[in-house]
């Protein structure tokens, strides 16, 4: 049986369909920050990122960038309503002490 590569943007879409409706997600750097440009805008989904973000969306068009809204892989993202800012050691506990 031959299986085809898949792509990191492909992987990254296959993981968006699996989160469920009403999850909370730390998306680490590198490939995982990738998902948020695919999750589906039906369900709500609380992205969290390791430098004090919580409840970011998907990149920004080009030319709206905010140089200020970054994730932990410095790639600009937007921000969704209710969405929070706090410190990175806050951002820090929350995950590893199993808040999310």
């Amino acid at each position: 049986m031959s299986y085809q590569k898949l792509s990191r943007d492909q992987i990254a879409e296959r993981i968006a369909q699996d989160i469920p409706d009403g999850a909370y997600v730390n998306l680490g750097i590198g490939l995982p920050t990738k998902i948020s440009k695919y999750l589906p805008s039906d369900k709500d989904v609380f992205l969290h990122s390791e430098n004090g973000l919580l409840a970011f969306g998907p990149p920004p068009a080009k030319g709206e960038e905010d140089p200020e809204l970054i994730n932990a892989g410095k790639e600009f993202v937007t921000m969704l309503t209710g969405g929070s800012f706090f410190h990175h050691g806050d951002s820090f506990a929350m995950m590893r002490g199993g808040h999310l």
